[in-house]
């Protein structure tokens, strides 16, 4: 079998070996800071290239088969970290996490289904185990029953992780949206709340999960720079901001992470935001880089989503858009199976290669997908193979975000 793309093989990058290929010939393989085939150089993208390091691999490493609870346990024990999830440090921060986290907003509402907190807290406890150290949560999931349930979880280990949560968007007590609100006194209001559900005396890293468009961007963000002056927050971060807006809140007070959705269906935030975010230090927490689930070919139809799953009131998930966006699950299906992987590890390694500055936050409340997520670290792209897949996304994505 040969390589899934063309190109060549002495000038790859996150080399990968396909069954029965000694590929690529050369086992000094490494990252480049260059792809040295300057007929392919124009067309790599300088981001994939900017944070790439070297690597050394062996023309006799193993096909990658799914790692087992009990190696990735191993490996995380051991501090084998071929293929496990290195802490990295995150933007502006003293944080060091690793580059796939656990999402935890599921385990509370969104995704129907049955909600066994037991089970939910015995994931979260097998995601410690196998070296995942960071977790996203927010105020509004569950109506604050998700901080709850991090903190139940966490309460005898808080030493081990790092936990992000959220304020900004308020909900009734029924659940139903009201609106988005970042007046500093209501900053304020809504940490210590976080504080109390989550039984800690410090937020690891607090976001403002949406701007509010009737308040100065610098205002918010200034009660946030305050709740780190008072010692009740470690570190600060916005989700879904734009360029403009980034520049404006760090200009107030250094900014750790930027969280939005990023996979290889939605990839807006390559137009400015991405580009912002480096220009400042600041890391890109990627949300749903497994589009909600439909990106692992899951979810062919809509019924195939439980009855109370939000998704059927998604646009990208009416039975339309699912068809037309099939083409997306293809191309994944394609790739996973030249590299003996599944297609959420695919998609999932597709986002970690876009630079050592992305993290990730799928989100699962099965131990055996948390497994499986974790296995992305065993799928290597060239720079040829990515810049190959680009050219085969379809140019557009049917169905708006939300």
């Amino acid at each position: 079998m040969k390589s899934l793309f063309t190109g060549s093989p002495g000038d790859a990058v996150l080399p990968h070996p396909l069954p029965g290929d000694q590929w690529p010939p050369d086992p000094r393989c490494v990252f480049a800071n260059r792809v040295r085939d300057s007929q392919n150089e124009q067309y790599v993208p300088s981001n994939l290239l900017k944070y790439q390091r070297f690597i050394e691999w062996s023309p006799r490493e193993p096909f990658f088969k799914s790692p087992t609870r009990e190696s990735l346990e191993s490996m995380h024990r051991t501090g084998d970290t071929s293929m496990t999830n290195t802490p990295k440090t995150l933007g502006n921060s003293t944080l060091r996490v690793g580059r796939i986290g656990l999402g935890c907003m599921g385990m509370s509402e969104f995704y129907g289904g049955t909600h066994d907190e037991a089970d939910h807290i015995k994931t979260l406890h097998a995601a410690v185990d196998l070296g995942v150290n960071f977790f996203d949560t927010a105020d509004i999931y569950g109506l604050g029953h998700n901080e709850e349930l991090v903190s139940k979880a966490f309460s005898d280990r808080w030493d081990k992780v790092i936990v992000a949560t959220k304020f900004g968007v308020r909900r009734g007590a029924d659940g139903e949206w009201l609106d988005v609100c970042g007046r500093p006194e209501y900053v304020k209001e809504a940490c210590e709340k976080s504080l109390k559900r989550l039984g800690v005396e410090t937020i690891d890293l607090y976001y403002q999960h949406r701007p509010d468009p009737n308040v100065r961007v610098e205002e918010s963000v200034g009660a946030m720079k305050e709740l780190v002056a008072q010692g009740k927050v470690r570190f600060i971060g916005l989700s879904e901001f734009s360029a403009e807006q980034i520049h404006a809140a760090h200009a107030v007070h250094p900014i750790t992470a930027l969280q939005t959705e990023y996979s290889l269906w939605t990839r807006d935030v390559e137009e400015g935001i991405l580009e912002a975010c480096r220009e400042l230090g600041i890391a890109l927490v990627a949300y749903a880089p497994l589009g909600r689930g439909f990106l692992t070919g899951a979810i062919p139809n809509r019924a195939s989503l439980d009855a109370t799953d939000w998704r059927r009131d998604n646009p990208r998930f009416s039975d339309e858009a699912l068809a037309e966006n099939a083409r997306f699950v293809e191309l994944i299906r394609d790739i996973a199976a030249r590299k003996g992987a599944t297609e959420a590890q695919v998609a999932l390694a597709w986002g970690l290669a876009q630079g050592e500055d992305v993290f990730t936050i799928p989100g699962t409340r099965r131990i055996e997908r948390l497994e499986e997520n974790l296995g992305a670290w065993k799928v290597r792209f060239t720079a040829e193979e990515l810049v190959e897949i680009r050219s085969r996304l379809p140019r557009e994505t049917s169905g708006s975000r939300y």
